[in-house]
């Protein structure tokens, strides 16, 4: 099926705005998604409507919002294929889930010498976690290099992974665009005895989920990037994991009992959703669900592999070897994100002058300086594409980089 993206934009109220006369070309979806009109709606209408606070008062209006609340939850168990509602946490973003597997799961399981497996692909969020475990505890950090074309090197990964109790990798990298095996991983992982944990961040949003035919452990997302609202991390776990795991914070809503001498914590979830969480975000995410349910997930990613072609394709034929994309060539294996080098403009001058044509994307090092450094650049321009983009704006963009050709 191919998307009727010009419908899916009218969807999207901010896509119509225009800027000092010009339209608005919104390629930063890697960072931050926008939201359509049905999750707009969904959350004003809540905060106007609805609003109650969950979990604990027993008057109607509270009652509908708890409902509200886990229906979330058992939809994006649905999306994600979990087996269970209770595997679903919510946390305040992805980067809040990936800290709670290595505060909670990791200070529970991980001692002195124990060895945690990462990739050079990730980001920030998956690495100072673990750097600030092994400050802690002594935990040894091995990492699965890349190949030349921008995939992950998987022809040591047995040794890496020898005695390893953690392999943490992206499913899809926020820079080079890399979709990687997450099946294929999570079974190595399990061969050696590991748990695997995988930052959903990036995949998620854009293509169909399954977390039991992945066969992982843990798998961290975030709300803002699949066209909910900014506020909201997901982290799903497998139910004996989270049954198993302690606490991540402590206080409201999380105990079935305290004492003066102690406290005895509720079950999973509720035991990781200490205090009021961002309840009105949370309802309103189920709309995004909802939306990109009826769009289809299949329907998005081959969208976004026909995008990739197309950018590979004219960014090729407009500059040649003046423009490195720093990824996969083939569309198949990578998402619509691309991160480049052009000339030997700086990334942040790109930004300035695109901006100037209303075309949005992401310079920096986009919270993964290992990976830059590797790279040999200290940042990258980055554009990236999500299910309202076009063929059209693809080539803004290109007529965009022209123009900043022409001022340097």
């Amino acid at each position: 099926m191919t998307l009727d993206v010009a419908s899916i934009r009218r969807d999207f109220p901010v896509l119509a705005r225009e800027i000092n006369g010009k339209p608005l070309v919104y390629l930063d979806s890697a960072n931050s998604s926008q939201k359509p009109q049905v999750v707009i709606d969904a959350l004003t209408n809540f905060l106007a409507h609805d609003y109650a606070p969950i979990s604990r008062s027993a008057y109607h209006l509270a009652a509908q919002a708890t409902e509200s609340f886990e229906a979330t939850r058992r939809a994006l168990a649905s999306f994600i294929n979990a087996k269970d509602a209770a595997e679903i946490v919510f946390t305040k973003n992805a980067t809040e889930s990936m800290n709670l597997i290595v505060q909670s799961w990791g200070r529970a399981n991980l001692k002195s010498g124990d060895v945690v497996v990462l990739t050079h692909m990730e980001h920030h969020a998956n690495i100072v976690p673990w750097q600030m475990l092994a400050a802690e505890r002594g935990i040894v950090l091995r990492w699965v290099p890349l190949t030349s074309d921008y995939l992950l090197d998987l022809t040591n990964l047995e040794t890496l992974l020898d005695g390893a109790k953690a392999f943490s990798f992206t499913s899809m990298s926020n820079v080079l665009g890399t979709i990687n095996p997450v099946q294929q991983l999570c079974a190595a992982a399990h061969k050696v005895g590991a748990i695997a944990i995988v930052d959903g961040c990036q995949s998620v949003p854009h293509q169909p989920t399954d977390v039991q035919a992945w066969g992982a452990d843990f798998v961290a997302f975030s709300s803002h990037k699949m066209c909910g609202p900014s506020g909201v991390g997901v982290l799903w776990g497998r139910k004996q994991l989270l049954d198993d795991m302690p606490p991540f914070l402590g206080g409201g809503n999380m105990i079935s009992e305290v004492r003066l001498e102690g406290f005895t914590p509720a079950p999973a979830p509720t035991k990781f959703e200490a205090g009021t969480p961002a309840i009105a975000e949370v309802i309103a995410l189920k709309s995004a669900i909802d939306y990109l349910t009826n769009i289809g997930m299949a329907n998005i990613r081959r969208h976004e592999i026909e995008l990739s072609s197309h950018v590979m394709n004219t960014l090729q034929d407009r500059f040649g070897s003046d423009l490195v994309i720093h990824g996969p060539s083939n569309p198949e294996l990578r998402g619509a994100t691309f991160s480049f080098a052009f000339r030997d403009i700086h990334p942040h001058d790109i930004s300035q002058v695109l901006d100037e044509r209303n075309v949005c994307i992401r310079a920096g090092h986009h919270c993964a300086k290992p990976l830059m450094k590797l790279l040999g650049v200290n940042a990258t321009a980055r554009a990236s594409f999500y299910l309202y983009n076009t063929p059209e704006e693809v080539d803004l963009l290109a007529d965009a980089l022209d123009s900043a050709s022409d001022i340097f």
